[in-house]
């Protein structure tokens, strides 16, 4: 449309325009608004971003809208893009509506060639500023502009000729070359450009802001934003602004600087301002963790005037935000300038922290408190720490830039440690300093570790915000990527090897150490307190031993919504009793066999109905075929044939091929869809006889013992209703003649489990035999989809990245397809059974989404692993909170 608007200047705009400006760009504006010293500059709108993704170019029309733009704040500077006396210099930066940091791309410096460059020079008197900004743009330019068609012009080839030149002067770090030497570098750079690409480098600044505006709209859609926007559930068509802001620099001198800081600290929630700065630097030194900074305390004594103004100005952003700010500063010539605010990334136990004192200095109420917390940030707080290190000397020692303990192989490359953790090792990351192509190895590792950077640099904000422990600016880490080792003060390390890193503290060990569970603050309990106030929604826990079930409790669980009664069986004094049973000829040597397990069965329930202390435990009847409690058929066949061929008179061959007999009887060609659940009780009545006698047995023990009793016995994978009236009409038999021998009455029920599609569309007629329904939603969606979660890892990665599948529907309920069938379900049910009990235990319980949803349908539970019980607690609430704001209530 030729009247639509695609650009705005900042003093335009405002922070309700995060849609149309990206976030960075609507805080631009709101800074610029309120009177903060924001360099001026105007944002071109995510709806443009849309536009060139269709088009493939620039829309028409939008070219002359920037040339207007750029016009306005030449005049406000008195400057003017291109002009050799006094020329303005702009950085082109995205921003979409959701934070992203370091997964889209910015440059700086932009509008420099070597015209400009003597102005830059004559202006300032300052040859070697005027060098370092031009050899950064020359670099910076070339990777994100043009390297996508042109490979060799990425960042490290270039890092490459100027460690050259740094080894020829003698320099260590980047400030100690001298202007001559950064004038030759960017001679050297100009040369490898024409090289590598047969061209000369651009020096129209116009051609530059074009060329840049393309390469950020571009980024919306490289892997590691697609990444990222995927790990996050950011929709992949919101689009990025694109802000052209004028430059200001804080490498002009020792009176310089750049940083980044939060208004509280972003690890433990503090209130005390966190971050770091760099003398003599541009802002992406801080970021990228090219050089590790200083802490932010010392700009108090290097620039006490102008500490005292971001101080000031950080506290002012966050009364008006009411939030948490991360803020990005430059200091040129000792004048303060502001580059962006939003609000910060942090830990789940500074998220936590933040909220619940931001409710006590009445800054915001607490249902605004339960909505600052991502649920899924919850899991964080329960990571492992080191449990103790002893006497053991640590070999380095670094920044704690992301809290918690983990040990694991050492991988010296994102791709490397990708494949370590899918072959199912625990591995940390180790890099000289992240970047955001890291991202991908970043969130296969347990852990990251990193020889540069801050607190504030990629590595720890992304560690921050994903709760991976990690320690950064270890300055002794020497990394020889060749040799796929790293040093620490005469210490080698190979890739592969197992080291072990404390977030915590900053610590480094080369030897793997023991870990225990985090402790829960007391900030924590009043978080989890005000959600339990607002949620509706029950949450129960899967546990099937008496040590889950106490630290299910120990975590809020009201129940047990899952306990998988086959992991019983499991034991090393079971299986051959399971074995026995299975192999038995006759009934007779079946009977006896389950007889043995009964006590062992009884013993297990009594335990984990003390540790629920009269709580609601739903026990889930034997489900999985019976040949996964043999060996593999393969297996089997594997070693007869060496038996055969070594001793072909052993006296153990005859077992084993009879064992193997067994097996073969048993193969099936699909056993997911065969043998197994309630088909299985009926096959074989005897083994789920006996875990009913076990479970009745087992409460009416506690229940003598004065505790309270709840068990639901639930019946898994029918079809039909007459498979549930089946079972349940022999095992009802079962549970009144266990109760009658005990000599006690136990409040009990039967239910089953809706997993497969045709019990959802027939629930009118389940629910008139079933006391509770329970969602087993991993089996209904591989049913309902057609796809199996063992072998769709082949296939659902590519339908993710394509967007043919929006999410992965074997980690968040299909709302549209397998939620409508259970949405039927949950209708039908109740309209026969206004009473039933429905809850979910597949592994959707605990995810944010599926909870969300469960709740819309008026569910009574969900359950889910012990760990990611306050994320559904959490995630509950959040339901009910974002209920009222749209007037759309539950289903009853």
């Amino acid at each position: 449309m030729a009247d639509k608007k695609r650009v705005y200047l900042f003093r335009e705009g405002n922070a309700t325009m995060k849609d149309l400006l990206g976030g960075k760009g609507a805080n631009l504006c709101e800074m610029t608004n309120i009177g903060l010293p924001v360099p001026p500059g105007f944002t071109i709108t995510t709806e443009t971003c849309n536009e060139f993704t269709v088009l493939g170019k620039l829309p028409d029309g939008l070219w002359e809208d920037v040339i207007a733009a750029l016009a306005d704040v030449e005049k406000d500077m008195g400057k003017k893009l291109g002009d050799a006396s006094n020329p303005l210099l702009v950085s082109v930066r995205s921003g979409a509506k959701f934070s992203m940091p370091g997964m889209m791309d910015t440059v700086l410096n932009l509008g420099l060639n070597e015209e400009t460059l003597k102005g830059i020079v004559a202006a300032t008197g300052n040859d070697r500023f005027a060098y370092d900004a031009y050899r950064r743009f020359l670099m910076m330019f070339s990777d994100i502009v043009l390297s996508d068609e042109y490979p060799k012009l990425k960042k490290h080839h270039f890092e490459v000729i100027f460690d050259a030149v740094k080894e020829k002067l003698g320099a260590k770090v980047d400030t100690e070359v001298d202007a001559a030497g950064l004038k030759d570098l960017c001679a050297q750079y100009k040369v490898y450009f024409k090289e590598a690409t047969g061209r000369e480098f651009p020096t129209d600044p116009m051609e530059q802001l074009k060329l840049a505006i393309v390469a950020v709209f571009k980024s919306w859609n490289n892997d590691r934003a697609v990444i990222y926007r995927n790990r996050e559930k950011i929709a992949h068509d919101l689009g990025t602004a694109v802000n052209i802001q004028t430059m200001v620099f804080g490498n002009m001198g020792d009176d310089c600087g750049t940083g980044v800081a939060f208004s509280r600290n972003a690890a433990t929630g503090e209130n005390k301002l966190f971050g770091e700065f760099l003398k003599n630097a541009q802002g992406e030194d801080v970021v990228a963790g090219v050089r590790t900074p200083e802490p932010i305390d010392q700009l108090e004594d290097e620039f006490p005037a102008i500490y005292k103004q971001f101080f000031d100005i950080a506290h002012k952003l966050e009364d008006h935000y009411r939030d948490m700010q991360d803020i990005e500063f430059t200091i040129e010539k000792g004048r303060l300038f502001i580059l962006q605010c939003r609000s910060g990334k942090r830990t789940g136990v500074a998220a936590v922290r933040i909220a619940v004192e931001m409710v006590a200095e009445g800054r915001i109420n607490k249902e605004e408190a339960l909505t600052r917390v991502p649920a899924e940030a919850l899991e964080q707080l329960l990571h492992p720490r080191i449990k103790s290190a002893g006497s053991l000397k640590p070999i380095a020692k670094g920044l704690n830039a992301g809290p918690g303990g983990a040990s694991g192989k050492v991988a010296l490359d994102s791709k490397v440690a990708i494949a370590m953790a899918a072959a199912g090792d625990k591995v940390i990351l180790v890099r000289k300093e992240t970047n955001p192509d890291d991202l991908g190895g970043m969130l296969a590792s347990v852990g990251v570790l990193t020889a540069l950077g801050g607190r504030t640099s990629h590595a720890a904000l992304i560690a921050r915000q994903y709760g991976i422990p990690t320690v950064c600016g270890c300055g002794a880490l020497k990394i020889n990527e060749a040799a796929k080792t790293f040093t620490v003060d005469g210490v080698t390390v190979k890739e592969g090897d197992v080291i072990t890193i404390d977030g915590t503290l900053g610590l480094v060990y080369n030897v793997k150490l023991e870990t225990e569970p985090a402790t829960v603050t007391g900030d924590f309990g009043t978080f989890m307190a005000w959600a339990d106030e607002v949620r509706k929604l029950g949450v129960r826990a899967n546990a099937d031993t008496p040590e889950h079930a106490a630290e299910a409790v120990a975590l809020g669980a009201e129940g047990i919504g899952l306990c998988r009664t086959e992991h019983m069986f499991l034991g090393s004094d079971r299986v051959p009793l399971v074995r026995n049973m299975i192999l038995a000829e006759d009934e007779a040597t079946r009977d006896a066999a389950l007889a043995a397990l009964l006590p062992m069965q009884r013993a297990d329930f009594v335990g984990i109905f003390k540790a629920m202390d009269g709580k609601p435990v739903t026990v889930r009847l034997i489900d999985p075929p019976l040949h996964e409690f043999l060996p593999s058929l393969e297996e089997l066949l594997v070693e007869i044939t060496e038996m055969r061929c070594k001793n072909p008179n052993a006296p153990e061959l005859k077992e084993k091929e009879i064992m193997l007999s067994k097996v073969q009887d048993m193969h099936e060609q699909n056993p997911m869809l065969g043998l197994r659940g309630c088909r299985l009780s009926i096959y074989f009545p005897g083994i789920v006889s006996m875990q009913v006698a076990a479970i009745i047995g087992a409460a009416c023990e506690v229940k003598k013992s004065g505790m309270d009793v709840h068990p639901e016995i639930m019946i898994p994978l029918i079809a039909t209703v007459n498979e549930l009236t089946w079972i349940k009409t022999r095992l009802e038999d079962t549970a009144k003649k266990t109760m009658a021998a005990e000599g006690v009455e136990v409040d009990y029920m039967f239910g089953t489990m809706i997993e497969i599609p045709r019990a959802a569309l027939t629930a009118d007629e389940i629910a008139k035999e079933a006391a509770f329904f329970s969602f087993g939603t991993n089996d209904l969606t591989q049913m309902g989809y057609g796809i199996s979660r063992d072998d769709a890892g082949k296939f659902l990665p590519l339908y993710i990245s394509e967007q043919i599948f929006k999410n992965d529907p074997t980690e968040t309920i299909d709302q549209k397809g397998i939620g409508r069938l259970m949405r039927i379900c949950v209708e039908d049910a109740r309209a026969v059974n206004p009473k039933i009990k429905l809850g979910i235990c597949g592994e959707h319980g605990g995810e944010p989404d599926s909870v969300k949803f469960c709740h819309k349908l008026g569910l009574n539970y969900v359950s889910c692993s012990p760990k990611r019980i306050p994320v559904a607690r959490l995630s509950a609430a959040q339901a009910v909170i974002e209920e009222r704001g749209t007037g759309v209530s539950r289903d009853k």
